[in-house]
């Protein structure tokens, strides 16, 4: 059985990823990949990708347009160059892409299927009728011009395929999984990311008590019948406007990873990370990367906030900052190959980073001024390496 994870409505821009920041999306995002199968495992990557919200934040930590169509072709862009050059350590394979590299879909999956043993036939059905549903059987006025499929060896999956609409100047991201996908703190996910066209459905918000609790019941008396009847809907309502406005940032939560980053001692996280020198900023970037990793589905209704870990290749909310970017993935791949050897020190660290936001933000009044952080940015950018897709 597939299921419909869900779509998302976002605004058309226009320009390319320059290759200073798709090579470093390539390889930031490839490193957040590897940490989550080492946390959680395959399955759990294939359900965030199929997670409207996570991968709209996602998008953004990685330095792209915080709400545009363009986070979905060049998030997948740089995961098909990076997840497949290490397909066999992963486990994992991204097939297809924009155009033409759409229809090469399904020969990718019967060539996959068959150096897995996979059911090469079901697999390719799956793919087809993903998009045949999305870009024939709804009639929304959007077609079809993207379909990445992202296969594991244990026949698990994820579909992320986009639609463009030429009258509204907008395109809708569709996300699917297959039946077997279930985690992201245990549910399965299903959304709509958009622009402002209704509220969201979301099942960890506290007025959908009665709810879980029913799901919850279902799941003890027929785990079967929740996957035939349950359908999870989650929105992100993307705005027109282009630039990250206040009200687009949870503006506590942004404080709390402020707080961790530049007044809860520093130094002992230098020191758990063995990396002279880390300075507040980069922590800034690690604490947002972290809650990427370990985050729970209710971290990423304010996708905008993610961008405040590398910024924005049009320069909203201000511009890459490629020092500290380079540092992230320095810090992050070193984190990944100590614990790969069995030094967990630092690879827990990057989760004591988001536990310590997570306590300042109970615990404390941390609300950030936006403006003054802002300034702040845009003040040390020239420092930090700032670059836009305009240089």
């Amino acid at each position: 059985m597939i299921k419909r994870t869900g779509h998302a409505d976002l605004p058309l821009h226009g320009g390319t990823v320059p290759r200073w920041l798709a090579d470093r999306m390539r390889d930031l995002g490839t490193e957040i990949i590897e940490a989550l199968l080492i946390d959680y495992g395959k399955k759990e990557v294939l359900t965030r990708l199929s997670d409207p919200l996570w991968f709209q934040s996602f998008g953004a930590v990685l330095g792209m347009d915080w709400h545009s169509s363009g986070i979905t072709t060049s998030v997948m862009y740089a995961l098909k160059r990076g997840i497949n050059a290490r397909a066999r350590e992963f486990g994992l394979c991204v097939c297809g892409g924009r155009g033409k590299y759409s229809r090469q879909t399904p020969s990718e999956l019967l060539y996959l299927a068959e150096h897995t043993g996979l059911d090469g036939d079901e697999l390719v059905r799956a793919s087809k009728l993903s998009a045949k549903i999305d870009n024939t059987a709804v009639q929304d006025g959007f077609q079809l011009y993207q379909h990445n499929f992202i296969l594991s060896d244990e026949g698990d999956w994820a579909v992320v395929q986009q639609g463009m609409n030429t009258e509204t100047k907008t395109a809708r991201r569709y996300h699917w999984s297959s039946a077997t996908v279930r985690s992201f703190i245990e549910e399965p996910h299903s959304g709509v990311t958009g622009e402002n066209k209704g509220l969201i459905l979301n099942l960890t918000d506290s007025a959908a008590e009665v709810t879980r609790k029913t799901i919850l019941q279902d799941v003890c008396e027929s785990p079967d019948g929740v996957l035939k009847n349950l359908t999870t809907v989650r929105s992100v309502k993307m705005p027109a406007h282009h630039e990250v406005r206040k009200e687009d940032v949870d503006t506590k939560r942004l404080g709390a990873v402020l707080a961790t980053a530049y007044e809860s001692q520093p130094k002992d996280f230098e020191s758990l990370l063995l990396t002279p020198g880390l300075g507040p900023r980069t922590l800034q970037s690690l604490t947002l990367v972290s809650e990427i990793i370990h985050g729970t589905p209710t971290r990423f209704k304010d996708p905008a906030r993610f961008s405040f870990a590398h910024g924005g290749k049009d320069g909203h909310p201000f511009p890459v900052p490629t020092r500290i970017y380079d540092e992230s993935i320095r810090v992050l791949g070193d984190c990944i190959e100590k614990s790969k050897l069995g030094y967990k020190d630092k690879s827990d660290c990057l989760r004591r980073l988001h536990a310590t936001a997570l306590q300042i933000e109970a615990n404390c009044d941390p609300e950030a001024d936006f403006e003054a952080t802002l300034a702040h940015e845009r003040l040390n950018s020239k420092a930090w390496g700032g670059r836009t897709c305009m240089d």
